[in-house]
């Protein structure tokens, strides 16, 4: 009797070791580890809630988005205002119209006692919109004298995307672009102070350093297609609404978020980055 116990238990343990032994292993997909491309700016999903000193585009840019499809998602129009507290939708909803960019209806309302974030307007050539907090959009002639206005000897342009381009430093190139970085653009040299210039007329859409990575950052919006970026500098030298052109001084070469003196520029195409050599003349 003992001896068919004993025999009994052997069989349960070698079935229970049996079944052990059916574990699932999780073999590999063959793909390598995660790249550089996996850094690249995604068009977010979710929502944002808007805080002070954001804009359309800067909130937009952040997130590898259009700025047109947010607007549209959000039912926000031209001139494209924003209210600290607000939330806006980062991606197109269920009960949205397939087009990529609906018609836009309404402007967001804005609750008691808060204050507009200021939002830039793309004016005609010699007017352009001033917000005010507190009051009303009032135009007013532009004084383009208040902003120093350096312009270099004239070098070479090209003329791409319906926009005229040309180098927005003079410093050497030392990073090439690459869509798979977390922040993709070039990278040019130079001393702190270095004049930084726009590399092609437009109205400033955001000046501040509230984008993580970037310094102290200005986005310059040239038609409704393209922007342009320019990052860790020293100093800003013209405010959101501004009109500038190409050549003029707009900042000074620095290193604010970055290790060392170096201007971070990009081009972005419908919210989209895309590589500046492809723009700027040769060199």
């Amino acid at each position: 009797m003992k001896k068919w116990m004993r025999f009994a238990a052997a069989c349960l343990a070698a079935l229970l070791l049996a079944a052990c032994g059916r574990s699932v292993v999780v073999q590999p997909n063959g793909r390598s580890a995660p790249s550089r491309a996996a850094k690249v700016v995604r068009p977010a999903t979710g929502s944002y809630r808007v805080v002070r000193g954001d804009t359309l585009y800067s909130i937009a840019f952040r997130n590898g988005l259009d700025f047109r499809d947010l607007a549209a998602w959000n039912g926000i129009d031209s001139p494209y205002t924003i209210w600290p507290g607000q939330v806006l939708r980062l991606s197109r909803g269920r009960s949205q119209a397939v087009s990529k960019r609906s018609p836009v209806k309404t402007a967001p309302r804005a609750s008691a006692g808060s204050t507009p974030v200021f939002k830039p307007v793309a004016p005609a050539p010699s007017r352009q919109a001033v917000v005010v907090a507190g009051a009303a959009t009032v135009a007013k002639p532009v004084t383009p004298a208040a902003t120093p206005v350096v312009r270099p000897p004239k070098g070479a342009t090209h003329t791409a995307g319906g926009v005229t381009w040309r180098w927005p430093a003079d410093g050497t190139l030392i990073k090439k672009f690459q869509s798979g970085d977390a922040i993709p653009g070039i990278e040019l040299a130079g001393e702190a102070g270095d004049p930084v210039r726009a590399a092609a007329g437009g109205v400033v859409v955001y000046s501040g350093n509230g984008l993580v990575g970037y310094g102290e950052l200005i986005i310059i919006k040239h038609n409704d297609d393209f922007l342009s970026a320019y990052g860790h500098n020293r100093k800003r030298l013209v405010k959101e609404g501004q009109r500038v052109s190409a050549g003029q001084l707009i900042a000074e070469m620095g290193s604010t978020g970055a290790p060392r003196n170096e201007l971070q520029f990009q081009i972005r195409r419908n919210g989209n980055p895309v590589d500046p050599l492809d723009y700027l003349p040769a060199r």
